[in-house]
């Protein structure tokens, strides 16, 4: 069959002319038909991969939203369990370490975080970053806080190996004899000074008692002190060990030694009336880490309930001492 011709009109010759079609005209047009069908190919797939997924990629997406909500999870759980290790610190500080006198573990030291901020670098890039690393963060905290208190509850367990002795040494028994109370002359806090008559601090309990009288050690310990000291008069001291010292003051006889180990209710000494006392009677102190304590909170060996309210108020009531 014939190809048809093809006519062009020319304004020109006002006539119409006679096309020729060369081979470059068709490969024009054929490969101005290819390149707008690559054209047209490439933005369908462009389309097609933005808005429709395929299978690889929705597997992808599928397990991404399954590990998103899996550390959804795992944040809840470890918001639970920083909950429950909170109320063990809690119980921690305010009721063992209390039990056993030991010091509560710092805030900073138990909920210090990490400080290396870079360990969670290689997360930053992923998705769902801001999850997987506030996540990570507190997942190390709480292994830290898991670590800290159980190194607290072996240093417990160690106290409490030891209990027996630490109650042994322990202050725990008034240092003489006095079943009635009528020696308890005064007590713990402000007092009048019975020589300068102002108002000052009294560290310790008063006993008295008539010269000669036997003082006894109020717990085991080793005596640190046994000589004479300003204010003090002939004064023994003796260290019980768990950061606990107590004092003997004004005795008219010292009958311990430096060095020397007593034990609770042994006679370490007389009461008098040395240093600065101005009746016979005993002056009393026990030391806790090298503070003054109320000494009254010592005599759970030695009162009943109902005694120890007594002698609470009659240490209490004593506005003036004797030293």
């Amino acid at each position: 069959m014939a190809r048809k011709a093809k006519f062009h009109y020319n304004p020109d010759t006002l006539t119409f002319e006679r096309v020729e079609i060369t081979f470059r005209h068709v490969m024009q047009r054929i490969g101005i038909q290819i390149l707008s069908g690559l054209c047209f190919g490439a933005v369908a797939f462009v389309a097609f991969s933005l808005w429709i997924d395929s299978p690889q990629e929705k597997m992808l997406k599928q397990e991404n939203a399954v590990m998103k909500s899996q550390y959804e999870l795992l944040n809840e759980r470890v918001e639970q369990l920083q909950a429950v290790i909170s109320d063990l610190q809690q119980r921690d500080d305010n009721l063992y370490r209390v039990i056993f006198q030991a010091d509560p573990i710092p805030l900073n030291v138990r909920s210090g975080g990490f400080s290396n901020s870079q360990r969670y670098n290689d997360l930053s890039g992923m998705s769902n970053s801001k999850l997987l690393i506030t996540t990570s963060q507190k997942t190390d905290e709480l292994a830290k806080q898991i670590y800290i208190q159980s190194k607290s509850y072996n240093e417990l367990v160690e106290l409490a190996k030891t209990n027996e002795e630490r109650l042994q040494n322990i202050p725990a028994i008034q240092p003489i004899l006095n079943k009635d109370l009528s020696r308890v002359a005064s007590g713990y806090g402000m007092r009048i000074d019975p020589v300068y008559h102002v108002s000052r601090m009294h560290y310790g309990m008063d006993f008295t008692a008539p010269i000669g009288t036997d003082i006894y050690a109020t717990g085991n310990g080793v005596v640190s002190f046994a000589g004479r000291e300003s204010g003090y008069g002939n004064l023994v001291k003796i260290d019980h060990g768990f950061h606990y010292i107590t004092y003997y003051a004004h005795l008219s006889a010292i009958k311990v030694r430096v060095g020397q180990k007593v034990t609770r209710g042994e006679v370490i000494g007389l009461v008098g009336i040395s240093g600065k006392a101005t009746g016979p009677h005993l002056h009393y102190e026990v030391h806790f880490k090298g503070v003054a304590q109320n000494p009254q909170n010592y005599y759970y060996l030695d009162l009943s309930p109902e005694d120890y309210d007594r002698m609470v108020q009659l240490s209490q009531n004593s506005g003036q001492i004797l030293d």
